[in-house]
């Protein structure tokens, strides 16, 4: 039989606590520092959605953005949007946000270019953030729902850009219902029953 030493045997065990110990500060680290990101379905509606009286009608295609500071979700479409911005609107797209009711932030500074609506009809009853409406020409609904699916929005997986396209070729689009599976938050408040 293999026979340890007290000095080997010493070793081993303070290597093993050593090995707990990092194991329980990555855990301890993880749960405190990285936030897990809530990939559900949702099903989106725009049935009720409508645009405020001062941007109803026909005029440019209009991208309104549904942002919740709180939510991590936005972290995975920032850059996107940004760049949809810079792309879009030399083409003569409008950007617009809507923040999460009663909820508190700043948007990034490159999304600055957004237009904040304060009210938009329909928007209390949105099933998550973030979120994308596009309005064409008409001023009809052409779009509304997320980004994209999955945890991450780029352009290679966004919904957004060959919608933008086909409306700005005048081709009409209708993707006002939409279920997808991505990096979602609650939008409405939760109720107290």
């Amino acid at each position: 039989m293999l026979r340890l030493s007290r000095k080997n045997l010493l070793i081993a065990l303070l290597a093993l606590a050593w090995l707990a110990g990092m194991a329980l500060a990555y855990r301890w680290f993880e749960t405190r520092y990285l936030r897990t990101f809530d990939e559900r379905a949702a099903v989106f509606s725009g049935a009720e959605l409508q645009l405020p009286t001062e941007l109803s009608g026909p005029g440019a295609i209009r991208l309104v953005h549904f942002w919740d500071p709180a939510c991590p979700c936005n972290v995975g479409n920032q850059q996107h949007l940004a760049e949809l911005i810079e792309h879009y609107t030399p083409k003569g797209v409008q950007f617009h946000v809507v923040q999460k009711p009663g909820s508190q932030g700043r948007l990034p500074a490159e999304l600055a270019a957004l237009h904040p609506i304060d009210e938009l009809p329909g928007s209390a009853n949105l099933p998550a953030s973030p979120a994308v409406a596009i309005w064409d020409k008409q001023g009809q609904l052409a779009y509304f729902g997320p980004y994209s699916e999955g945890l991450t929005c780029n352009s290679s997986n966004s919904f957004i850009e060959p919608i933008l396209e086909a409306l700005a070729a005048g081709r009409r689009v209708d993707a006002s219902n939409t279920l997808a599976v991505g990096c979602f938050c609650d939008w409405a408040a939760p109720t107290n029953d």
